[in-house]
């Protein structure tokens, strides 16, 4: 089934994504994990819009909303890694990267080096993911959050190149997404990041001491 980004957001908030029913009960835990995301992500961005008028603009809410649907996407593509032990869809598709590479180097990387340790690449990629979520939701080192989506997004626009059912380009505008993010200090708008800018801002330059008040 075919949805939109805002539609696909409401299933993934009330656990009805293909993903929460192969979870069964536990699809509640996070689904409450979400709510919990969303509710906090509304709540700062709101503090710093109410205590910083630089942030009552279109610009900012737009950029607060492009973090909250990139983030929610991100804790979507996590749900089908969970590691119990070792999700079966993930192995698949780590899989595909070798058959689909276009970089020889790549390709052997993941044969020889990933594939054998997938027990412990599982849990490290859906950890690092569900964080890449709560930071972008948050807006909570979203500058390093960028860095690490541009990093495993480039790994799969390499990894599934040759593939002939995937349009490369959608990894490339994703690249591109997360490189804003972190240009723009994308973070900085209704986000935590906002907290210490707002800090500097009000606590103002370092005084500069004026050399002839000085006793002698």
């Amino acid at each position: 089934m075919r949805t939109n980004p805002f539609y696909d957001s409401w299933l993934f908030l009330v656990g009805q994504t293909p993903d929460h029913d192969a979870l069964g009960s536990a699809r509640y835990l996070l689904v409450a994990l979400y709510v919990a995301l969303l509710i906090g992500g509304i709540a700062v961005a709101a503090r710093a819009w109410s205590r910083d008028p630089a942030q009552r603009n279109g610009r900012t809410l737009a950029i607060w909303l492009f973090r909250t649907l990139i983030g929610t996407m991100w804790l979507q593509g996590s749900l089908w890694k969970l590691p119990l032990p070792v999700a079966g869809g993930f192995q698949y598709w780590t899989g595909q990267l070798v058959e689909h590479s276009w970089l020889p180097a790549h390709a052997a990387l993941v044969r020889d080096v990933l594939l054998p340790n997938i027990a412990i690449l599982d849990p490290v990629v859906w950890v690092t993911e569900t964080l890449l979520g709560v930071s972008l939701m948050l807006g909570l080192g979203v500058r390093l959050a960028g860095l690490v989506g541009i990093a495993f997004t480039l790994n799969l626009w390499v990894g599934l190149y040759h593939r002939a059912d995937e349009w490369p380009w959608n990894y490339i505008f994703l690249i591109f997404v997360h490189a804003f993010f972190v240009l723009d200090r994308a973070g900085e708008c209704l986000g935590l990041d906002a907290k210490a800018t707002l800090h500097r801002v009000k606590r103002g330059p370092p005084a500069v001491r004026d050399p002839g008040s000085a006793g002698g």
